[in-house]
Formats: C-alpha cells, structure tokens, sequence
C-alpha cells in the first residue's frame, strides 16, 4: 500500500516537473504591444470590430492592419486610449456611424455564394444557386459582403436602435417621466 502510494507520489513529481520544464521551454513568445492593447479592449468578443475576438483585433492594431476606431462598445473613450497608446491621429467622428446590417435584393441574387465566404459572422444563409439571405441580428456591419458581391444585389441599411438587441449599444434615451409631469403642471 505504501509502495504504491509513494510511487504514485514519485510519478506525479516527475510527469509536473516536466510539464513545467516544457511551460518554460516551448512557451509562445507574444507581441508586448499586442498584450497591452488587449488590456484595454472590453473583452466582450463581440465581433462588431469584424474580427473573431478582442485578441486578433488587438494583434491587428498593433500590427497597424486596423483603425482605432474598430470596436463599438468602447466607444470614443476607448479609440482616443488606443489612438494616444498606438500615437496616431483619430478622426472620433467616424465612432457616430449609425449602425448598419447587410440586406439581399432576393431579385438580384444569382447564388454565387461569395458572399458567405467572405462574411466574418456567418451571418448569410443560403446555398449555391439560390437565393441568400441575411441574419440581421448575427451582422456586424462590416461590408465585406457588398464588395464580394458581383451583381451588386447587397447594401447596407440603417438599422432601428433597440435596447433589446446585443449588437446596438446605444440606443435614444426616453424620456424622462419626471420632466413630462413637470410639463404637464405647468
């Protein structure tokens, strides 16, 4: 009974001394400045910023292969962070874009299917040789989709804010009741 606890303990010993022998000699080198910009993203993974998660949009930003501006749910506080971080200039303009989703003109559709190849969220339904159409509540709004399109029967619409939806983050503020009843005494 001793013996085998012992050569169990032995066993345990060597096998978590070489795992961590391996940690630290096969472990991956990273981009600091990539690290660092994770950090201050929200971590949401979201994919509104059109990549799969906030550590291939980091890696994209400091490799200067995306805009400060990429992720909506920062907001303009967080593209003026990274554009002070990254030392670059930022239009924070660009952050007021109303929010837009893909729409299929069904009767210009010829089923080619290059639009799903290029669609980052899967978010268009369809097959080859029919007629695709879009899941608005999965699109981000990237636009890939209308430049894949050859028979240009995909746009982008404006899209109803909703408080309901989890691809708008802002949304009009209602009104408040305190001050309608303020205006109705008067």
């Amino acid at each position: 009974m001793l013996l085998a606890i012992a050569s169990l303990a032995v066993l345990g010993l060597v096998l978590g001394g070489g795992l961590s022998l391996a940690a630290r000699f096969m472990a991956v080198e990273t981009d600091p400045l990539a690290d660092e910009l994770e950090t201050m993203l929200p971590h949401l993974q979201c994919g509104q910023c059109g990549f799969a998660g906030c550590r291939p949009a980091a890696e994209a930003l400091s490799a200067g292969k995306a805009p400060v501006t990429l992720c909506p749910p920062g907001g303009r506080a967080l593209a003026a962070r990274l554009a002070d971080k990254l030392q670059v200039e930022v239009d924070l303009d660009e952050m007021d874009r109303e929010p837009v989703v893909a729409f299929v003109h069904e009767e210009r559709c010829i089923g080619c299917t290059k639009c799903i190849l290029v669609c980052p969220t899967d978010c268009i339904v369809g097959a080859p040789k029919y007629v695709h159409t879009v899941i608005a509540d999965s699109c981000v709004g990237g636009g890939d989709c209308v430049e894949a399109c050859p028979t240009e029967c995909i746009e982008m619409i404006p899209v109803a804010a909703r408080a309901d939806s989890p691809r708008n983050w802002t949304w009009p503020m209602p009104p408040s009741p305190q001050y309608e009843l303020s205006q109705g005494a008067e």
